[in-house]
């Protein structure tokens, strides 16, 4: 059975946590969950949260350790639910290190505030550099959904600067230019 989890499903998840939380905490989706909580797909695989502030980070481990999660792989941290939850400390997604703090104005919109939680999604730009670092298919089609859906709200010309600016403090540089570029042809050729 593939486990998924649709936009309810993650803010009940987060609402959960909300009740043993007794500080604030920032949480900011990104890959497949940010486009699940923007409505751009209808559920995912993997749950993917930035928790930019460190000591925040530390602190919500040690409200999951108490509330029975334990470490799953890299970042993530599961029950015996199916679901992993990768939680990302300070500006990196996997690795792919952002600009600038995920927090910082423009940097994410919020989706719902709870007691204690504050729950946004990355920025789109953020996003798609994310997600075209890595480039497997399903991170080009999520790509191409983003911007089919948000391209109103979006300058490419913006996006490859950013794109080219964060590729280049990447190891990989040359690489993910090559995704960039694949991710390019495939817009003109879809029309976006």
């Amino acid at each position: 059975m593939e486990y998924r989890i649709d936009k309810q499903g993650l803010l009940d998840r987060i609402s959960g946590w909300d009740d043993f939380v007794r500080r604030r905490v920032h949480l900011v989706a990104c890959g497949g969950t940010a486009l699940t909580l923007l409505g751009i797909k209808a559920s995912t695989k993997d749950i993917d949260l930035l928790v930019p502030e460190e000591d925040e980070h530390g602190y919500l481990i040690n409200i999951l350790r108490q509330i029975g999660y334990k470490p799953a792989s890299g970042w993530g941290w599961s029950r015996d639910d199916g679901f992993i939850f990768d939680l990302f400390r300070g500006n990196s997604v996997h690795t792919t290190q952002l600009l600038e703090s995920p927090l910082k104005t423009g940097n994410n919109t919020r989706i719902k505030e709870f007691s204690h939680i504050y729950l946004g999604v990355l920025n789109y730009y953020d996003i798609i550099i994310s997600k075209l670092f890595r480039a497997n298919a399903i991170d080009i089609e999520d790509c191409l959904a983003l911007l089919k859906s948000k391209r109103s709200e979006m300058d490419i010309i913006k996006l490859e600067e950013r794109f080219r600016e964060t590729a280049s403090y990447d190891v990989s540089e040359t690489s993910v230019i090559k995704n960039w570029e694949h991710f390019l042809r495939l817009a003109k050729k879809e029309a976006v």
